[in-house]
């Protein structure tokens, strides 16, 4: 059985094969996977991290698996009569999971979400596409750059 042992956020110009997940499956540490080519895959890395669409598991013999994010049902919630960073607020306030593009918010299917916020005023649409949400400051996935936290404040280094 091949193993994954570590991973990329680089893409990759030939893949031993890819892997497609929905955005809840594309945070991993240890799993059993099946790629879209039949083939098992030991996923087993040190830490837990966050994938997203074009990122690679590197196998233990150097060659990598292309991480495609699946297409999913969401809701497109744009602003109708209230601004798009208040609708930003009442989603990050519910803890719901986001993507934040430029003039819309894409977050999963709940018919309860989708009810408060028309009765906000947003404009609410189904859509099916990937699904990266933006993490919050207690997610540990590291985008490159290492974060100190001291004594004497929060220094960020790039």
């Amino acid at each position: 059985m091949l193993r994954a042992i570590s991973h990329s956020h680089r893409s990759v110009a030939e893949p031993f094969g890819t892997l497609t997940l929905d955005s809840s499956d594309r945070h991993l540490r240890r799993k059993l996977m099946t790629t879209d080519q039949g083939i098992q895959v030991m996923v087993d890395l040190p830490e837990p991290v966050l994938l997203a669409d074009g990122d690679a598991l590197v196998l233990e013999d150097g060659r990598s698996v292309r991480i495609v994010a699946a297409e999913e049902e969401l809701y497109q919630v744009e602003p109708g009569t209230i601004p798009l960073r208040h609708l930003a607020w009442h989603i990050g306030n519910r803890h719901l999971a986001a993507q934040i593009d430029e003039a819309r918010i894409l977050i999963r299917r709940d018919h309860v979400i989708r009810a408060m916020l028309e009765g906000l005023g947003a404009t609410v649409t189904e859509v099916i596409e990937q699904f990266q949400p933006v993490h919050g400051a207690y997610h540990g996935h590291d985008h490159g750059h290492t974060h100190v936290h001291g004594l004497h404040g929060h220094h960020h280094r790039d």
